[in-house]
């Protein structure tokens, strides 16, 4: 039976509440430049060429969040289990055409990080396996496949990275909505990445089918509005932030905890605005590859990244995202989205437009001359 018949009618996801006092919100979630070198611990690369199953002291990961969130979650794995664990960060778009061509000779063995609709898009193309960790069992159903294709590890809210000293220069007012990006004063200073190779960018570019109620045309007209005060779209999430940290633009739409990541660097002009509208939100997935070389390895991967122990390790390295395992403590730097309005953001609906929206973006978007 394909996947698309067994999945929930609809996956959408409302605030939930946890336990203890701890603050709470909805699914979804997180280098200057894409790091689609290798990246891994111990500075090894990861294996090349024919891959044979092999079920060895090792296992190789993509990995779709920050770099130092990569190198501290796969360091820490290793040190706790004596496995081997190596690395490559690239952007969610990058991972899943890499994933795609190495479909007959997997270069990796588990997908850790980055937003979920693009593991749906995965299990839909026959990518994945099908594991359901027994620490899977703490994980809200909101944050994972009913069918066990992928489990969320984290959430985050979009939002908008402002540079106050830009946009005081510009004559702009900060912005708290996405009309407030179309203001004739932030010509060319606003920046989004691209939702071909961006995770983050597709969240920013479904939530705009979201907020208008699943019109995808109106969506579409807004994003040929926004385009006219676009400088770039840069491969990478987390790169429109940086942008407005170095004061390059005014705005950048990112996801909130990447812009308190830059204030706590010491960005003190940067502030966190959320759209007033309603923005979108993910949940960072983590999935088994389909034909894993070493899948005995990536179960335990699995099972050891959905404990509250390697949950609480992203802050550490400036990553502050809300935790899906409950037990886990949440740091007092995660930005608190419960008290942000947040659309109706569909994951299985986004996934499978996926294909259609970004080729409608290159088409009709990047591609277009601005005003």
């Amino acid at each position: 039976m394909p996947r698309h018949h067994m999945r929930r009618a609809a996956w959408r996801s409302p605030l939930s509440t946890r336990s203890g006092g701890r603050s709470s919100f909805p699914m979804r979630f997180g280098g200057l430049a894409l790091a689609a070198i290798v990246a891994v611990t111990g500075c090894q690369r990861a294996p090349s060429g024919p891959r044979e199953p092999s079920d060895g002291n090792r296992v190789t990961v993509v990995c779709g969040a920050t770099q130092e969130w990569c190198e501290a979650m796969t360091a820490a794995f290793t040190e706790e289990t004596g496995i081997e664990a190596t690395f490559v960060r690239l952007s969610s778009g990058e991972a899943l055409a890499r994933i795609t061509a190495g479909k007959d000779n997997p270069e990796f063995d588990v997908w850790h990080g980055g937003p979920a609709d693009g593991y749906v898009t995965a299990a839909d193309q026959g990518l994945l396996e099908p594991y359901v960790s027994p620490n899977a069992s703490q994980i809200d159903a909101k944050h994972k496949d009913p069918n066990g294709y992928w489990t969320g590890v984290y959430v985050g809210a979009l939002g908008f990275c402002n540079n106050t000293k830009v946009l005081a220069e510009k004559g702009a007012d900060i912005p708290r909505s996405w009309e407030d990006l179309l203001q004739p004063e932030l010509a060319r200073n606003v920046a989004m990445a691209h939702p071909g190779t961006s995770g983050t960018a597709y969240t920013g570019l479904w939530t705009q089918v979201a907020r208008h109620g699943g019109d995808v045309e109106a969506a579409k007209e807004y994003m040929l509005r926004l385009h006219a005060n676009i400088l770039q779209y840069p491969k990478t999430g987390t790169a429109p932030g940086q942008m407005a940290a170095r004061g390059e633009i005014a705005t950048g739409i990112i996801f909130a905890h990447d812009c308190v990541a830059l204030q706590d660097e010491g960005f003190t002009d940067l502030e966190v605005t959320f759209p007033s509208e309603g923005t979108g939100y993910e949940v960072g997935g983590l999935a088994l590859i389909k034909n894993a070389r070493n899948p005995v390895s990536a179960r335990k991967y699995i099972d050891w990244a959905l404990t509250a122990k390697a949950q609480e390790i992203p802050p550490t390295v400036r990553s502050y995202q809300l935790p899906t395992n409950p037990n886990a403590a949440v740091d007092p730097r995660v930005p608190d989205l419960n008290a942000i309005t947040l659309v109706d953001y569909d994951v299985e609906a986004a996934g499978a437009a996926k294909a259609d929206l970004v080729a409608w973006f290159e088409a009709n978007v990047a591609q277009a001359p601005r005003e």
